[in-house]
């Protein structure tokens, strides 16, 4: 035992001891173990005590047991402690808890048998693990299939899968397995289906090979190996099979319930077809070579199938049907040879047959031989001496012995002329690059009786355990050196010595040969030798008991060998007679068996030095008895396993080892002891031996740090060299520097050192979690304290609180009668104080007021004195200021009578001058402009001071007549009070009379109404009971027959739309693959043409561009079935007929779209309308920005002039406000007068509407003003230029003003102003008047326009009223139809609306078809016009050719002009036919998606729509055809060409969808056209139906669709595993466990290919991002993301459900948010309702899963309603740490009773290569045909626009 698995001192674990029972049983020490102590105290799992015993000579102690969390390792390398416990326990959890029979040891894969078909071998699995690393998924027959696959396509070297193990282990179909990933992954490039004849040789090979025994039911009776043939593209190109070591004697002898080969079953069970009726057979009961071992059938095989699938697999691979019936020929003759009588003679020593025996006959009429010689050679034997020969007679054993033996040597050579013609059709004339060989050879066997057979099985056996240990040790030398580690020798077991024993000089074979060729040699002669040869040799032994037996050490265990039959079994003698006879058959076949070997072997000789290694049987081949030199079955099986080793040698090989788990056939049942026994024999142990001896366990410094970095220290881990901290961590933590080893890349532990390192990790995570839990515990313990700190404190306070409260109650008390007894004292006092006080003030009031009346008298005399003086005094001033004011005043008046004359002399001098007339007329304008201001602000005060007077006029009226009203009423009632009394008390008296008496009738009616209360409520209450009943009644059967109606109506109604559903996607799906099989079988006829063409240029070796394709021919759809076409258009239809009929249920929601639709659509013309007005404008703009130039520079002047003209207006303004209070002064002060009143009202009313009416024109001449300025100074200087054409824009109108009205206006007012001759004069004559009839003209014709306007505005408003009531009257209608359907039954409903639908779809087509006949004449009329046109157009070129240069000039001009309106463009495109390659050139086949980036999206689409519109238009069939064939040729050229450019490809799908679109769309259907504009509508298709070849772009969409997916899928998949299940999006959260030796296999490339999940994401948006900016319909933009959203959920879920790593809790957190983040994505594109989502809920799940708690029943019927891959993922659940819990087998099996009620597909893994069917909705364009432009850049200047 290692030392490092000795038990420590004080250390307490688990270990291992023996158990007679379970071969190692686990037990736990209980007592501390001190070096020197006898024995070990332990406790089992039962919890019994047990004393293990020690011995101290040996130092033996038990092997102790691996970590809990290392227990179930994919790796058994990658356990702590290697040994043969761990081992066995290792595969039992991995079989029986988790169900998984494969796991790793080292380079070894060990399959254990589950007797149960599993899911694990289907298609996808196959595609999981292609391309794949072996450490990355979990062990499997693929994963090895894959390494052999990768290596010899990266190192180029041979390989070989070496399948061994005992009968009944699984080898056979493990090798079946390995050979169909080979034919899966490399699939043959051509048409021979290589791969396919290589699974078929497995039925063929085991119907005459396999048979059952009582280990197996198909156990394979031979040795194979298989070579699978590559060329240097690694695809299949032929195979070569080599047997060895047939078991003849079966043929003739089985055991008790045991079978013969199964193809005589299978031929009897078929034998009552017709043409087997010669064959003579019967059931296989009849038949002695068939029914010895007592069963003849196997229990769930059916014989008669299985001969189907035989005879199938024999024509694929070429077998012809007459070989095939000669075959069974021979086979039922070898029946009827076992059959045959014989009957003894001469008491026994010699015997005969009857010519009678019927199966004699059928014996030599099946091989075709003559019947008397084969009975009499089948009883004589012909002996040959040297001097003379003759025949002897055979007693009855002998005659069986050699009828057995012909039946076995016609059966070996039946066989061997099987594999020959096997190979013939497998073989291949291409050179073979490499191969890989599938050894499928029988394990080490050791029975009771062991014979000839086991001896060569077990020498073989020998033979490969030699390669192997030399091949492990050879890896392991391998790594040591490529990491540096000093390599030590490590001493394995070598069988050197066993071999040289069988094989040597002298050594049993040859004893055994030499034996042979001895005339008398015997069995017992033989042993003898053997006894004296090898007596004395290590590896061979005698029986004690027994001497024709011996014993052979074998490196599994030992062997005894019975010797009989060894010398006969090794000669296979068979008489010459016969088999001369059969040489002699009539039938060529049966004598091509029997030839002599020299012929044979003369056709099959192998030149040295070659590579290949031709593959030859390795039956015996019989030659005559006489021959001297004829080979020994044991000396050819040497020489042919010397041959397999060269092989194997030469190759890289592979090992599959296959364990047995039990001798029952038992489904998942593990015996321990079989198990240890074959685990022991095919060298599993001897790898763990191997690895053990030096440092089994390694880890890479990354690995290890993430794993260990919790036992590192804070200051270690700053430092950025991982190295060299993973180097100071152990040598603290390990003392003993021989532990471990660093490597270069890896550091290398001793056995245990792991264990060591995880028992530190653990307690370090022992003890964080003892502190954490101490502080949360005294976190809670020290919040319970708080919790009752508080409450006693609570307690404390109320308890003082009522002390205090009552000490306060009586201190306010206290205090209360001291206050009592202050305030009676105080009131006392205070009452004394006041009486005297009160006498005092009394006398001091009377005193001071005597006094002070005293002093008033004498003041107020003074003042009335003062007031006589003051009037006096300002009488006598105010006249003399009178009389002084007059004087002055007319001396005034004088004085300026005499300035004015003077000046007004000097003015009408002035006046007279021009100069002065213009400065009046500029003043006057100012001040009529300045007056108009004034006047209307004065207006303005004027009604608002109006209003208010007139509103308290008003107010005090009705006041005072209010006043007097109550006063009259006052007056009145004071007169009548006195009568009114008396009437008063009458009154009184009467009313309590009358009050009275209604008291006692309400008394009497108030009793009679109670009464009639309480019957009315008795009655009711009944009534309503009965009611209740009634209700009831009627509500159950109601809902009884609505509940009835409405599951019968919703359940049809489900079933046939779910029906439906089913039928549509089936049919689409069907369809798809049609058209993908179709596009497959069209590129590999374009294979295989270019192979044509290589062929025919061989010779000269050239090679044709890159550029060039052999598309040019294909599929030019010269002729297309219209029916089928028609009936595909008929489903179509039938589909959007469901699609509507479903959305006329929700009523609704349809007459709200079909509102919102027309809402649209009037907005759409509104817009379109005000566009067109806009574009008119702007041209206008344009035109009259040349004419603005000028007017900048009048503008300061006239800002400037109207500054001064607002600063005198203000002027103005004061002034009139002046007047206005002088006004309201005087009316105030002369209010009496009525008259007064009058004319001021008068004049008020009269000021108003002056004011309105400048208000008008105010604004009107400022804008005015400007303009006429413009024209006038236009006209003046510019009589000779052009007339204006821009017309002028008002404000207050949008119609045209004549100019010449205002001009003639504005020289009126200036005229007027020139009659003028002073300001002064004008205001006193009255010529402002004059001034105001001018401005009236001017506003007599803005008031016209006004009116006009107004007028039209009325008129649009009434139309839009009408409009608005007629679809209040249209919504009234819906809303009254809507509520009555709402209250029909749901199927009234849908006819209800449906006929609505129907009638209005009626209305609007008859509309419609009104429209298109008045369309249609005003397009006649229209070509009529253009037809005039065009002839003018025609006519006026050739004049214009003619007119001198000038004048053309000038007309050049114009036309540019003129073409600046594109309205004459009418979409179409016109080319000449020879133009047409160079149409397809550069709109196609050059094109890149690059250049119309910047363009119209699917640019190239409406390009050659307008071009098959024009040869529609000109009625050319041929032109439309020649241009829809090269087109469609053209694009798959051009996806050809670039078949993996994502970009390319999308853009032309958009392109071809779209072209798709235009087809439907102006197709001329009604149904596509709803959505058409007018214009649109006169750019349909008029002469041809493109039906059939919209069905083809329908076909071609679909192809680059699937070509597109195919890309996307391509980039997306490398990035989905390291993306979405590796990638760390929450760092730190996953640990790392203890790997393996396939984890650090060869496979495994250098480089870092991880990808993180923002990959991924930047991916998906330029995926996104490319398809939007192509203009790819958004619903197929949505069936894309769906399809890879698809992918990939099914890829990561196929990797999870394959990696046990991954399958963990932190796992299922990183999915989680990794999901979550696609989610996101998916989100911000808007794409949630693409169905996207739904397809991760696999992924989300299984998610959910890992993150479930697994342990109660609560648990488990929580985790079953999630995905149906639950208890896969369970048995892979792995914790990553040891404080997480593994999922017990108990929980498990409580799942899988639960999930037995659902009926989950029996299917593993998803698809992840499942397509959606695609549809392409129809989806019609906004953009006419006439608004595309075509850029320069595409070179299509050829093209001419009609």
């Amino acid at each position: 035992m290692e030392e490092s698995e000795k038990i420590p001192e004080t250390s307490v674990g688990e270990v291992w001891i023996p158990d007679p029972d379970e071969v190692w049983k686990s037990a736990e020490i209980i007592k501390d173990y001190k070096e020197g102590d006898k024995s070990l105290q332990l406790k089992l799992e039962d919890e019994t005590l047990y004393e293990y015993p020690i011995d101290l000579q040996g130092n033996e102690l038990p092997f102790l047991r691996n970590p809990d969390i290392l227990v179930g390792e994919n790796d058994l390398t990658a356990l702590s402690y290697l040994h043969e416990p761990a081992v066995l326990h290792n595969l039992k959890v991995r079989f029986l808890e988790s169900n998984h029979i494969y796991t790793y040891c080292g380079i070894v894969l060990v399959a254990i048998n589950p007797y149960e078909q599993l899911p694990i071998y289907e298609q996808d699995v196959i595609y999981a693990y292609s391309g794949q690393n072996m450490g990355d998924m979990d062990p499997h027959i693929f994963a090895v299939a894959e390494e052999a696959y990768k290596q010899m396509a990266r190192d180029e070297k041979n390989q070989s899968i070496i399948v061994s193990g005992e009968s009944g282990a699984g080898k056979t179909v493990s090798a079946k397995y390995a050979m169909r990933f080979f034919a899966t992954v490399g699939g043959s490039a051509s048409e021979t289906n290589i791969e396919a004849k290589v699974l078929a040789s497995s039925p063929i090979m085991e119907a005459i090979g396999n048979a059952k025994t009582t280990r197996n039911d198909n156990s394979s009776r031979f040795g194979k190996y298989i070579q699978i043939g590559f060329d240097k593209r690694y695809h299949i190109i032929g195979a070569n099979m080599r047997t060895y070591l047939l078991e003849k004697s079966r043929v003739v002898f089985q055991a008790e319930d045991e079978r013969n080969y199964h193809i005589f079953y299978q031929l009897c069970a078929s034998a009552s077809l017709p043409e087997f009726k010669d064959l003579g057979l019967t059931c296989a009961e009849d038949f002695f070579y068939t029914s010895q071992g007592g069963s003849t059938s196997i229990d769930g095989v059916d014989d008669a199938d299985d001969f189907e699938k035989t005879r199938h697999a024999f024509t694929l691979l070429g077998v012809k049907e007459s070989h095939q019936m000669a075959i069974f020929r021979i086979i039922a003759a070898i029946l009827h040879l076992g059959n045959l009588e014989i009957e003894s003679e001469r008491d026994g020593e010699a015997c005969s047959m009857s010519s009678e025996d019927e199966h004699l006959n059928h014996f030599c009429g099946l091989l075709g031989v003559e019947q008397g010689q084969m009975q009499h050679w089948l009883c004589h034997r012909k002996l040959v001496t040297t001097a003379e020969t003759y025949v002897k007679s055979m007693s009855v054993q002998q005659v069986v012995n050699a009828r057995n033996a012909l039946a076995k040597h016609i059966y070996a050579q039946l066989f061997g002329w099987i594999v020959q013609h096997i190979n013939k059709a497998l073989h291949t004339t291409v050179k073979q690059h490499s191969f890989i060989g599938v050894l499928d050879i029988y394990g080490f066997e050791t029975f009771e009786v062991n014979s000839f057979e086991q001896f060569c099985i077990n020498y073989a056996n020998e033979k490969l355990q030699q390669q192997f240990n030399s091949h492990v040790f050879k890896l392991e030398q391998e790594e040591y050196m490529k990491e540096g580690i000093p390599w030590t020798l490590i001493d394995f077991y070598d069988n050197q010595p066993c071999i040289d024993l069988i094989e040597a000089k002298l050594g049993i074979l040859d004893l055994l040969d030499e034996e042979c060729k001895v005339p008398k040699g015997t069995d017992q002669n033989w042993a003898q030798k053997l006894y004296d040869r090898h007596g004395g040799s290590q590896h061979f032994q005698k029986p004690r008991m027994s001497n024709i037996s011996f014993i052979v050490l074998h490196f599994a265990d030992k062997v005894e060998y019975q010797c009989e039959g060894f010398l006969e079994k090794n000669r296979d003698t068979v008489y010459e007679e016969q088999i001369n006879i059969l040489k002699a058959s009539k039938y060529q076949m049966v004598a091509d068996l029997f030839q002599d070997e020299k012929d044979a072997a003369s056709t099959t000789s192998v030149g040295k030095g070659t590579s290949k290694i031709n593959v030859r049987s390795a039956r015996p081949v019989i030659k005559a008895a006489n021959k001297e030199h004829k080979k020994t079955v044991g000396h050819q099986f040497r020489n042919s396993l010397h041959l397999l080793m060269e092989t194997l040698n030469a190759t890289t090989p592979h090992y599959v080892r296959c364990i047995k788990p039990n001798d029952e056939k038992l489904p998942f049942k593990f015996d321990p002891k079989r198990a240890v026994q074959q685990l022991r024999a095919c060298g599993v142990l001897e790898t763990i031996r191997i690895s053990a001896a030096g440092f089994p366990s390694r880890w890479t410094y990354h690995d290890f740090f993430n794993r260990y970095r919790v036992l590192m220290k804070k200051r270690d881990l700053s430092k950025n060299d991982k190295k060299q901290i993973c180097q100071t961590l152990l040598e603290d933590l390990i003392k003993d520097p021989d532990k471990f080893q660093f490597g270069r890349t890896k550091i290398f532990f001793r056995a245990g050192q792991v264990a060591y390192l995880e028992k530190l990790r653990a307690d370090k995570f022992r003890a964080a979690t003892i502190m954490i839990q101490k502080t949360v515990r005294g976190w809670l313990q020290r919040i319970k304290y708080q919790r009752l700190r508080r409450a006693a404190i609570v307690i404390q306070r109320y308890a003082r609180g009522h002390l205090a409260r009552r000490l306060a109650e009586h201190l306010r008390r206290t205090r209360a009668a001291i206050t009592l007894q202050k305030q009676y004292r105080m009131l006392r006092i205070r009452r004394a104080f006041q009486r005297v006080r009160k006498a005092t003030v009394t006398i001091q009031a009377f005193a001071r007021g005597m006094f002070v009346r005293r002093i008033y008298r004498q003041v107020l005399a003074e003042h009335k004195a003062t007031i006589l003086q003051k009037y006096a005094r300002g009488w006598l001033a105010r006249t003399r200021f009178r009389r002084i004011r007059g004087a002055t005043i007319v001396l005034q008046c004088y004085y300026r009578r005499r300035k004015a004359r003077q000046q007004l002399k000097a003015l009408k001098i002035e006046a007279r001058s021009a100069q002065h007339l213009k400065k009046l007329n500029i003043g006057m304008e100012n001040k009529v402009v300045q007056l108009q201001r004034k006047i209307d602000e004065q207006n303005k005060e004027y009604k608002l001071l109006n209003e208010q007077l007139s509103t308290l006029t008003s107010a005090h009226s009705s006041e005072v007549e209010k006043l007097k009203k109550e006063l009259e009423q006052y007056q009145q009632s004071q007169q009548g009070d006195g009568n009114q009394l008396v009437s008063l008390r009458e009154e009184m008296e009467h009313l309590r009379l009358e009050l009275e008496k209604a008291h006692g009738e309400r008394k009497v009616v108030e009793d009679s109404y109670v009464k009639e209360k309480d019957l009315l409520r008795k009655r009711i209450s009944d009534l309503e009971e009965e009611n209740a009943l009634l209700k009831q009644e009627k509500e159950e059967l109601n809902s009884r027959i609505l509940c009835q109606s409405e599951d019968e109506f919703a359940r049809s109604t489900a079933e046939e739309n779910i029906q439906m559903k089913k039928e549509l996607e089936e049919e689409r799906s069907r369809y798809q693959n049609l058209i993908k099989e179709y596009s497959r079988l069209e590129q590999r006829y374009d294979n295989l043409r270019d192979e044509m063409t290589i062929i025919k240029q061989a010779p000269g070796h050239r090679r044709n561009p890159s550029n060039q394709s052999s598309l040019e021919s294909d599929s030019n759809y010269p002729s297309i079935s219209t029916s089928e076409i028609g009936d595909t258009e008929d489903v179509i239809q039938q589909v959007e007929e469901v699609g509507t009929d479903k959305a006329a249920m929700d009523m609704s929601l349809f007459l709200k779209l079909q509102k919102r639709v027309r809402e649209l659509e009037q907005e759409r013309k509104k817009l379109q309308t005000q566009l067109e007005k806009k574009e008119q404008e702007s041209k206008k703009v344009i035109e009259t920005k040349t004419e603005m130039t000028s007017d900048h520079e009048d503008f300061a002047y006239n800002s400037l002039k109207r500054q001064e003209l607002e600063s005198e207006n203000k002027k103005l303004k004061n002034e009139l406000n002046e007047l206005r209070k002088a006004i309201a002064d005087r009316a105030t002060q002369n209010n009496s007068s009525n008259d007064v009143q009058d004319s001021y009202n008068l004049l008020l009313n009269q000021l108003k509407s002056a004011n309105e009416e400048l208000e008008v024109r105010k604004e009107e001449v400022l804008i005015l003003r400007s303009q006429i300025m413009k024209a006038a100074q236009q006209k003046e200087p510019g009589k000779n230029t052009e007339p204006i054409t821009s017309p002028a824009s008002w404000p207050n109108s949008d119609k045209h003003i004549d100019q010449e009205d205002v001009i003639e206006a504005y020289q009126g007012i200036c005229e007027t102003n020139r009659k003028t001759e002073d300001w002064g004069y004008l205001n006193e004559d009255g010529e402002l008047g004059l001034a105001y009839q001018g401005l009236k003209q001017v506003a007599r014709l803005l008031e016209a326009q006004l009116q006009d306007q107004r007028r039209e505005h009325e008129e649009e408003v009434e139309a839009l009223q009408n409009q608005v009531e007629a679809m209040k009257e249209e919504m009234e209608k819906q809303q009254q139809a809507f509520l009555q359907t709402l209250q029909l039954s749901p199927e009234a409903q849908v006819e209800f609306g449906l006929q609505q639908e129907i009638t209005r779809l009626t209305n609007e087509n008859l509309d419609l078809k009104e429209m298109l006949e008045k369309l249609e004449k005003n397009e006649k009329k229209l070509k009529k016009q253009l037809k005039i046109y065009m002839k003018k157009v025609q006519d006026f070129e050739a004049y214009q050719a003619m007119v001198p240069e000038e004048r053309r000039q000038h007309e050049r001009n114009r036309q540019v002009a003129v073409q600046r309106k594109e309205k004459d463009f009418q979409g179409m495109l016109e080319y000449y036919k020879e133009d047409e390659p160079l149409l397809i050139r550069n709109l196609i086949t050059d094109l890149k998606p690059q250049a119309v980036a910047a363009t119209v999206p699917c640019l190239p689409a409406y390009i050659l729509y307008m071009c098959i519109r024009h040869a529609d238009y000109i009625n050319d069939d041929q032109k439309v055809h020649s241009l829809l064939t090269s087109t469609i040729n053209g694009i798959k050229k051009v996806l050809k060409k670039h078949n993996d450019d994502f970009e390319m490809t999308s853009f032309w799908l958009a392109n071809t969808c779209r072209l798709l679109h235009c087809l439907k769309q102006y197709s001329g259907d009604a149904g596509f056209m709803t959505q058409n504009t007018p214009k649109q509508n006169e750019h349909c298709l008029k002469n041809f139906d493109l039906t059939e070849y919209r069905q083809v772009l329908s076909h071609l969409s679909t192809q680059i669709y699937q070509q597109l997916i195919k890309v996307a899928e391509g980039i997306l998949q490398p990035m989905i595993v390291s993306g979405v299940l590796e990638y760390e999006s929450i760092q730190g959260l996953s640990g790392v466990k203890p790997m393996g030796y396939r984890n650090r296999s060869s496979s495994m490339e250098d480089g870092d290919n991880s990808y993180s999940l923002e990959a991924i994401v930047r991916q998906l948006n330029t995926f996104h991002t490319t398809v939007c900016e192509q203009g790819l319909d958004p619903e197929i933009i949505q069936q894309v993301f769906k399809q890879l959203f698809y992918m990939i959920n099914a890829v990561a879920l196929n990797n999870l459900l394959l990696r046990k790593d991954v399958c963990s809790w932190s796992t299922g957190m990183q999915l989680r948010f990794n999901i979550s983040q696609l989610e996101e994505w998916l989100r911000s594109k808007n794409l949630q309702q693409s169905g996207a989502l739904q397809t991760l809920e696999p992924l989300i799940q299984a998610a959910q899963l890992l993150q479930l708690k697994k342990k109660t029943a609560e648990d488990a019927e929580a985790i079953c309603s999630l995905s149906r891959e639950i208890v896969k993922i369970l048995n892979l659940y792995t914790p990553v740490n040891e404080f997480e819990e593994r999922v017990t087998v108990a929980f498990i099996r409580d799942i899988q009773t639960h999930l037995q009620e659902r009926n989950d597909p029996p299917q593993l893994l998803l698809d992840f290569k499942h397509m959606f069917p695609v549809s392409f909705p129809f989806n019609p364009s906004s953009i006419t045909m006439d608004t595309i432009h075509i850029p320069a850049s595409l070179d299509l200047e050829f093209l001419n626009k009609v």
